[in-house]
């Protein structure tokens, strides 16, 4: 990361994360957007659910490709772009090597709207930036709402979220593991297998069942890592 960036503790997130948009803001200024963006994260499982959100979530989360940033920005002229890492944000800096989150924000209430991850890709294949040797085409990678906003599918979501496992995302996983067919169960074990030996959720998905998870947190940004 480059030196200087703002430190941001508990109460500059709250605040800057009190009103994030909603999946279907962001899909209204990103439609017809030929960069293969898509809802991440939380939101993306909701998405995959259908119905009323499962939970309060603290932010909203896109994924694009690397070099379809670009355009997705062009969508926000009248926005600021703050590059995130390390537990520091660099006001206005837009992308960071180094980092592949960059966060939306409305100078004229200080507040984040959108956290965009930049995602590795080759062409119109995603490359996961937990191994490298997972690769999805796009047009597998990104599934649509009856209403036509994109997000990523779920296993790919818990692929992410079984890094840290906190209380909101076991209970993210023991809600949608008995949504997810044979197929995406035993791809997401597999996957699993690889990033994450032995992690408790793969044998979940062999077993096609996991025991409810009450606990959660309010928020839903995957900050600083």
């Amino acid at each position: 990361m480059p030196p200087g960036g703002v430190e941001v503790d508990e109460a500059r997130l709250d605040a800057g994360w009190a009103a994030p948009w909603h999946p279907a803001q962001a899909a209204e200024r990103l439609r017809g957007l030929p960069a293969p963006w898509c809802v991440a994260a939380g939101w993306a499982l909701d998405l995959f659910r259908g119905g009323p959100p499962s939970r309060p979530h603290g932010d909203l989360e896109l994924a694009v490709p690397e070099a379809g940033f670009g355009e997705l920005a062009a969508r926000f002229p009248e926005y600021v772009w703050d590059g995130v890492g390390d537990g520091r944000v660099w006001p206005g800096s837009g992308p960071l090597p180094g980092s592949h989150q960059t966060w939306l924000r409305d100078p004229a209430t200080d507040r984040w709207l959108l956290d965009v991850f930049r995602e590795p890709h080759d062409g119109g294949t995603w490359i996961c930036r937990r191994d490298p040797s997972i690769r999805l085409p796009y047009t597998e990678l990104v599934a649509r709402t009856a209403d036509g906003i994109p997000y990523l599918i779920p296993e790919v979501v818990l692929l992410f979220k079984a890094k840290a496992a906190r209380p909101k995302d076991e209970a993210d996983f023991a809600r949608v593991l008995p949504l997810l067919d044979a197929g995406r169960r035993e791809r997401l074990r597999g996957w699993l297998e690889r990033v994450h030996p032995g992690h408790r959720w793969g044998s979940g998905c062999a077993e096609a069942a996991f025991p409810g998870v009450t606990g959660q947190s309010p928020y839903d940004r995957t900050t600083f890592g």
